[in-house]
């Protein structure tokens, strides 16, 4: 393909000994003309190369089928309010409602769609007080992870001037009991600070309202550390205040105070463990893995709050993986993971079993969703071929009714999912799913559609998504492969793919390959793969290393260059998973397996659709931009490879449903086109129900 041109620079690095060529190292510099030039004419180059792929009608008119639905979320009560959010089928974004008793009429709280006339923004996570009559909501300019905090008052509508929160990029909103204030992560606007140094200046602050935002009092101050996190939490009872610093998503040490007290207590040290808590009336329940990599739950007395003292209510179970704990209506909530299909159970207070919540069938559900003293809760549930459904259940009786459900134009029954386990080069078991019409041939013809993630203890659930469905009415096959660095069997599953132990993430990602392959689902030559953010780091890694595995690969918002990642973006905060450059033995597996710096002139590659977003301030777009550059290229590579980037969208892409219309008819396009998916097959996506 006639490509835009790409200069190449003769930039070396030696690191710890290693000579280490980066000839793209210009592309890191957003702002400069020459790379807005060339991120203008690759992303025109790739958007009139899809434009001209068959089956783009088709396509577009069964997503907007799809994705253009009415939906709402299980309800948070708050005093005797009730706050969701819908989607509607002819609204960009979903819109935040609020009534009064759980018959009240429904009105209108927070409408994104007509937040700005200039530019997009997105709503980040709202959080109403505790008496329901004020929530706190960021607003997030571009789909960004950056974020200015606002306070509406729900009975007349209206914003309040004053409080008006910048640098709130980290912030989770905890409301005191009387309503009148709040807690906060802040992080400073200030352009002096270095990118990358800056979590490590995040501070715990508490807002009064109607205060000027300049006068907040700092209750935790910064740890100086970008590698770490500082998150606080508040009792519902407001006697409580946690303050956590998580390293990375393994470790992180709790301390907590009475609010009106000076000093912090310790209340455990995080040394290879990490920690939740959850305060109800003057006890503590603790979720943790120490000692036990799936998890367990102890009972923690504030007066006695050494660890000797602990008491352990909710032993590990060996056979699932604790995923959260909720306290609702008296009783402990237990989201399970087993296989990684999802159990919820209820104990006591003191962690006496009393019931498994029954679920319509094998799928993913979110744990109960209510207050610690009202027996009324709420779940949602779905599986690969179910659309979501909300269900309110009764805590004290066990009874459970479907509350709303989504109606998606589709047939349930036409599909069918299957779970196996695969061998991994080490021999490890990793579980896969697989989704496919009913009567499937394995005759090593199907194309497949392989997705994994691998990192930061994150669980590929089996939850619904539309947009395979096209995929899967044209014959296809999509399939999950649940790759270690993910929390599905726990701590250890994540230390078994993280840091030096990375590249398991890789050889599981090339097993499931293999097992397609050899068990006659598809071949080579009809399979893609598919990853975002850590995800594209092993979509990248999985095609400079295994390129002859693979037939497409589509590559979002990635992670390539390992050996510089941690000077970009939120980067240090990822060290404690993936480790850093700066580390001579860490450096050496980095670079080992870094994607960027293994492409080869001599490979013949598979096709390449990149994925980027032009205000991605969590992972760097540089990745993605260096990355194509190097695969563009490689002279003995003939194969298509094009960078689209999404224009006003964050790390999660841009938050309309046109927009994401749009994404899916260019990704699905292309597979259609390069992995030679007959043209009728591409057809029968937009006419089947």
């Amino acid at each position: 393909m006639a490509y835009p041109a790409t200069r190449s620079d003769a930039v070396v690095d030696t690191l710890h000994g290693e000579q280490v060529a980066d000839p793209y190292r210009w592309l890191e510099d957003e702002k400069a003309p020459e790379v807005q030039a060339w991120m203008k004419s690759q992303d025109g180059f790739t958007r009139d190369a899809l434009a001209k792929m068959p089956g783009r009608d088709a396509l577009t008119k069964r997503f907007t089928e799809l994705f253009y639905v009415d939906s709402v979320t299980a309800p948070f009560r708050r005093g005797n309010r009730y706050f969701y959010m819908r989607t509607h089928k002819d609204k960009e974004k979903a819109i935040v409602y609020w009534k009064d008793g759980e018959s009240g009429q429904e009105k209108v709280l927070l409408d994104p769609n007509v937040m700005s006339k200039d530019a997009p923004v997105s709503l980040g996570r709202w959080v109403p007080s505790w008496d329901g009559k004020r929530v706190a909501f960021p607003v997030r300019p571009n789909a960004a992870d950056e974020a200015t905090l606002h306070v509406i008052d729900v009975d007349t509508g209206e914003w309040s001037k004053v409080d008006v929160i910048e640098g709130a990029k980290y912030a989770n909103t905890n409301w005191t009991p009387d309503g009148k204030g709040f807690y906060y992560e802040w992080l400073p606007t200030d352009s002096s600070i270095p990118v990358d140094a800056r979590p490590g200046y995040t501070t715990l602050k508490f807002h009064k309202l109607g205060q000027d935002p300049k006068n907040d009092v700092v209750v935790h101050e910064r740890t100086g550390d970008p590698t770490t996190f500082l998150q606080g939490d508040l009792s519902r009872d407001g006697k409580y205040l946690f303050a956590s610093i998580l390293r990375g998503w393994s470790e992180n040490d709790v301390y907590w105070k009475h609010p009106a007290d000076k000093d912090w207590r310790l209340l455990v040290k995080g040394k290879g463990a990490k920690y939740t808590v959850i305060a109800w009336k003057d006890r503590f329940y603790v979720v943790t893995d120490e000692g036990a990599p799936r998890q367990r739950v102890f009972a923690v007395d504030p007066k006695k709050s050494e660890r000797a003292n602990w008491k352990e209510l909710v032993p590990e179970d060996p056979k699932a993986t604790l995923e959260s704990v909720s306290l609702v209506g008296g009783h402990l909530a237990l989201e399970y993971l087993k296989d990684v299909t999802t159990e919820l159970r209820i104990t006591t207070l003191e962690g006496k079993p009393v019931r498994t919540v029954q679920l319509p069938g094998v799928g993913a559900a979110s744990n109960l969703l209510g207050l610690e003293d009202q027996d009324d809760a709420y779940f949602a549930y779905s599986s690969f071929t179910t659309p979501r459904q909300v269900y309110r259940t009764s805590v004290k009786s066990g009874k459970v009714d479907l509350w709303a459900k989504v109606e998606v134009p589709m047939d349930p029954d036409a599909y069918t999912t299957e779970q196996v386990f695969y061998p991994s080069k080490d021999g490890t078991k990793v579980p896969m799913f697989l989704v496919y019409k009913k009567g499937l041939k394995k005759d090593g013809t199907a194309p497949t559609l392989l997705y994994g993630y691998g990192g930061f203890l994150v669980s590929m659930q089996p939850g619904f998504r539309a947009s395979i469905l096209p995929w899967l009415d044209a014959g296809g096959i999509y399939a999950v492969a649940n790759l270690r660095g993910g929390g599905e069997y726990g701590t250890a599953w994540h230390e078994a793919g993280k840091g030096a132990h990375k590249q398991n993430v890789f050889d599981d990602f090339a097993g499931a390959a293999e097992y397609l392959a050899k068990e006659k689902y598809t071949q080579a030559k009809k399979l893609a793969i598919y990853g975002g953010s850590n995800g594209g780091l092993l979509v990248g890694a999985a095609m400079t290393q295994r390129p002859e595995l693979y037939g497409a690969v589509v590559c979002g918002v990635p992670l390539l260059d390992m050996v510089r990642f941690h000077l970009f973006g939120s980067g240090r905060t990822w060290v404690p998973e993936y480790g850093s450059a700066d580390d001579a033995g860490q450096f050496k597996t980095l670079y080992a397996y870094s994607p960027y710096h293994h492409v080869r002139q001599d490979v013949s590659y598979p096709p390449l659709l990149m994925m980027s977003s032009d205000h991605d301030d969590r992972v760097d777009p540089m990745h993605a931009r260096k990355f194509v550059a190097a695969v563009q290229n490689a002279k003995g590579n003939p194969a298509p490879t094009l960078l689209r980037i999404e224009a006003n969208a964050g790390h999660g892409g841009a938050d309309q449903v046109a927009k994401a219309i749009e994404s899916s008819v260019d990704m699905y396009a292309f597979l259609f086109q390069v992995l030679d998916v007959a043209r009728s097959d591409a057809g029968v996506a937009a006419e089947s129900r």
